[in-house]
Formats: structure tokens, C-alpha cells, sequence
């Protein structure tokens, strides 16, 4: 089954490999929940530790393929420098429309 929405034939290797790594991205942060909930719902301390790793393992699986889209788009690079690590935890940019806020 293709992830593709467009004919892939119009996709440059480039697009593909975004796409790859956008659907890697996907496929991790997915993980990373399905790890959580074993973790937070199993009842045996051997297992659990063993879920942390795991999902410890794919965090570091999503944060290695935000850094390859962070290097390999501008775009990511620019909203990564934006949006993350902020002192004040005050939005830098104006014109985010306040989607997401709540007063």
C-alpha cells in the first residue's frame, strides 16, 4: 500500500525520501504512545522497565528523523529554532492566529 497522494512518477527522489522520512516520523511518534500506555498500564516492574526502553528507543527514532528533516528542509529548521526551547515559553510569532490557545 502506497503512502503517496500524488502520482509518484511526479515525485523527485528527494520528495520521496521526505515522504519516507515523514511517514518514519508518523510511524515512531505512533510507537512512542503504544509503548506509554503498556508502560503506565502493566502491572509487572520487569516489563515496565523493559517498555521504558523501548519507548525511550523510539523517541530517540523521532527526534534522529526531526533532526534529518531539520537539515534536509529549511522549513523545519526554521520553525524548530522558532518553537522550541523558548526561555519564556512566549510565542515569538504574531501571526499563529492563537489556534490552540485557551484563556
Amino acid at each position: 500500500m502506497s503512502n503517496y497522494h500524488e502520482p509518484v512518477e511526479e515525485l523527485s527522489p528527494r520528495d520521496r525520501d521526505f515522504s519516507r522520512a515523514l511517514n518514519s516520523l508518523k510511524e515512531e511518534v505512533e510507537a512512542v504512545d503504544w509503548y506509554h500506555q503498556r508502560v503506565v498500564t502493566t502491572k509487572d516492574d520487569e516489563l515496565k522497565d523493559i517498555l521504558i526502553h523501548n519507548r525511550d528507543e523510539e523517541i530517540e527514532h523521532a527526534c534522529k528523523t526531526i533532526e534529518w528533516l531539520r537539515k534536509n528542509m529549511p522549513v523545519w529548521d526554521d520553525e524548530l529554532r522558532k518553537q522550541l526551547f523558548k526561555e519564556d515559553g512566549k510565542e515569538e510569532d504574531p501571526s499563529d492566529l492563537g489556534i490552540g490557545k485557551i484563556k
